[in-house]
């Protein structure tokens, strides 16, 4: 029975497996999409999504010192403060998207991408460009 039991193991030991989901997410709120195996890619979706809701805190400090705790990067911290956080602010969650994408050539594990969701005022954007 799995009673209470949360976010899987992922075949590494604990220190390895969350410095491997902080990497993940560092790259996430850098480049905006991540390209992973499709069971790194749920739990890199748990992490991501809580750690922009901790961004969106009305005390700046406070926000980027708890998204300093997962982040590994200073400025991509920032980034996710000053930047991503903000176009989320009407949404309650779902900030990222996981698409199945293909499958690995040397194992053939399924991968995904993880993307980060487009919000409104983005789409309005692009349609205009057009």
């Amino acid at each position: 029975m799995r009673h209470r039991v949360k976010g899987k193991k992922l075949g590494r030991p604990t220190e390895h497996r969350l410095l491997m989901l902080r990497n993940l997410v560092t790259d996430l709120m850098e480049h905006g999409k991540v390209v992973t195996t499709v069971a790194r890619a749920k739990e890199l979706r748990r992490m991501a999504d809580r750690l922009i809701t901790k961004a969106k805190q009305e005390d700046k400090v406070k926000a980027i010192r708890e998204v300093l705790a997962v982040v590994t990067r200073k400025d991509v911290a920032y980034k996710v403060v000053n930047e991503i956080a903000p176009k989320y602010k009407e949404r309650n969650g779902g900030y990222t998207r996981l698409l199945h994408y293909d499958f690995r050539r040397g194992d053939a594990a399924p991968t995904a991408i993880v993307m980060l969701v487009e919000t409104e005022e983005e789409k309005q954007e692009e349609s205009k460009e057009e």
